[in-house]
């Protein structure tokens, strides 16, 4: 499945980092890593939507990247793993088949995108965690930055 996000929501691409995962995460959380002293929530969107190939390969592991945001949910930046960044393009407006919020799980879904001959779901980064989610990682971030400022030294 290819999903998308609007251009002003993505901050950076990211190669993988090393990821710390306290324990009891939830699946759909692959860790966490300190970026610039802020620990980053990395949340696995084909686990979150259900749709985890089994097994990739070491040199599929290696080419997998982070989507950083600056906000999700109003918990501070975080990040989306995917298995690869394939294309970074402009689309017109006028090319979004709006997808009715009823047709898909909290309205995660806003429009396709017809795309090198693939269907693209344009993701709404409002609606890709439910409030419970949201709150849950809000929480998860917040005890994760507070050990990562225990490690913390004065320079």
């Amino acid at each position: 499945m290819g999903c998308a996000l609007r251009r002003q929501e993505v901050r950076e691409l990211l190669p993988m980092p090393h990821l710390w995962r306290p324990p009891a995460l939830p699946r759909s959380v692959a860790g966490f890593f300190n970026l610039g002293g802020q620990a980053v929530p990395v949340v696995t969107l084909a686990t979150l939507f259900g749709l985890e190939a089994p097994g990739l390969t070491k040199e599929a592991e290696a080419y997998r990247h982070l989507m950083l945001i600056d906000r999700l949910g109003g918990s501070g930046p975080a990040a989306f793993l995917v298995d690869r960044v394939i294309d970074l393009v402009t689309v017109d407006e006028a090319r979004l088949s709006p997808v009715p919020a009823s047709d898909t799980l909290n309205g995660c879904i806003e429009a396709e995108i017809e795309h090198s001959g693939a269907l693209v779901h344009l993701l709404s980064l409002e609606r890709i965690l439910l409030a419970e989610e949201r709150q849950s990682l809000a929480d998860l971030s917040g005890r994760a930055q507070e050990r990562l400022g225990e490690w913390a030294t004065d320079a």
